[in-house]
């Protein structure tokens, strides 16, 4: 059975830091991607960062300079500096094997001004 499992989400000011980590299990086939997807309320669900396996990366332009994902065998981190309180949402894992995609329940992250 497939689990991934975030956690480091919580509630921050403007100007701080979070690290979220997604440990994933279960999963057998090799990775294509590792990625964080954002759901804001109101917004469209939008991807904010992935690693390829070849080590390369996507950022979304809004995160650019703040964000940074990084990746551990199967488990993928997302170091989040200078948080704004538009980043705020629920951060969803994402993995892409050559087979299926798989998502996590979420870890809300919620930034004051």
């Amino acid at each position: 059975q497939v689990q991934l499992v975030e956690s480091g989400g919580g509630l921050v000011q403007a100007g701080d830091s979070l690290r979220l980590t997604c440990e994933t299990s279960g999963i057998t086939s090799g990775i294509n991607s590792m990625g964080w997807y954002r759901q804001a309320p109101e917004k469209e669900r939008e991807l904010v960062a992935r690693i390829r396996h070849d080590g390369t990366t996507y950022y979304v332009d809004s995160v650019k300079g703040r964000f940074t994902i990084s990746r551990d065998d199967k488990t993928v981190y997302l170091q989040m500096n200078s948080l704004k309180v538009e980043d705020a949402g629920v951060y969803e894992c994402n993995v892409v094997t050559s087979l299926y995609l798989y998502y996590g329940q979420g870890t809300q992250v919620i930034v004051s001004s």
